[in-house]
Order: structure tokens, then C-alpha cells, then sequence
């Protein structure tokens, strides 16, 4: 499986949110949109993540940037993480891993001596285009936003 790279253009996608509502790649043609993938709704990390995005949400929306957050949990789990931490974007719900696939982060994980398939926790800035112009490989969970706000 190929990750996607700085410079190609993201495939197509539609899938739901955590309402259940469909969420569409073209939705967001002529934005910045920041999809950024965790492995699993309300653990440490991936909380930690989601509410660093949400108390910088502000001045990532002032740069022009929409939010999506992907893992591959179920409408309900999605819905109670959302809730649970007043997040103000979307996180879809992509248990067919279609959008997963897309980027590529769908793949081999080794935690503590064991290996396993998961999502690789990484972050795309998609341009107004549809176009990748940044990949973050090493995302810091606690001091995510800042690593987009220095990019741009």
C-alpha cells in the first residue's frame, strides 16, 4: 500500500460522518482541508490529539483550514468521542477503510514486541485542488496544531 506524498492528487471519497450524514472530498474543493487519521477514538493519544485540534480550532479556521478527523470506529463511537469532547469537526466513520485506503495509512504497527495491522496516526494538508501539500509523518499528540500553524 502506498502512502500519498506531498504533490498527488487524493482520490475521491464518500463516507459518514458521525451523524451518519455522508462527507464527500468534493465538499471541500477550493479549501485547505486537514484530514488527519488516529487509530482509535478516546484513547490517550488520539484524545490528546483531537483536543489540541479543538483548542487551536480558531486559529487553524483564520488560516483557512477545515478539519477531519478518520479512524476506523463505528457512527457511535465517533458520535460519543465528538461528544464527549465538544469537537467542532467532523470525524468519519470509515469502518470499510475507503478513505483510510485512499491515503494509505492502513498498514504493519509493532507495540510493545507485537505486530499487527492498524492506522498509522499521520496528518495531510489537502490543498483547494485536491492536492497534497503536506504530510506530517511524526505527529506530536499534545502539540499537534502548532505543527500545522509552523507550516503555513
Amino acid at each position: 500500500m502506498k502512502t500519498l506524498k506531498v504533490g498527488d492528487k487524493v482520490p475521491a471519497f464518500t463516507v459518514n460522518n458521525q451523524d451518519g450524514d455522508a462527507v464527500s472530498l468534493s465538499d471541500f474543493k477550493g479549501k485547505k482541508l486537514v484530514v488527519f487519521f488516529y487509530p482509535k477514538a478516546n484513547t490517550p493519544g488520539c484524545t490528546a490529539e483531537a483536543c489540541n485540534l479543538r483548542d487551536n480550532y480558531k486559529e487553524l479556521q483564520n488560516k483557512g483550514f477545515e478539519l477531519l478527523g478518520v479512524s476506523a470506529d463505528s457512527e457511535k463511537k465517533q458520535t460519543n468521542f465528538k461528544n464527549k469532547y465538544s469537537f467542532p469537526f467532523d470525524l468519519l466513520a470509515d469502518e470499510d477503510k475507503v478513505v483510510i485506503n485512499a491515503f494509505g495509512v492502513w498498514g504493519e504497527k509493532k507495540f510493545m514486541g507485537r505486530v499487527y495491522d492498524g492506522i498509522h496516526r499521520k496528518t495531510f494538508v489537502v490543498n483547494q485542488e485536491g492536492i497534497v501539500e503536506l504530510v506530517i509523518d511524526k505527529v506530536k499528540t499534545k502539540d499537534h496544531a502548532s505543527q500545522l500553524l509552523e507550516s503555513y
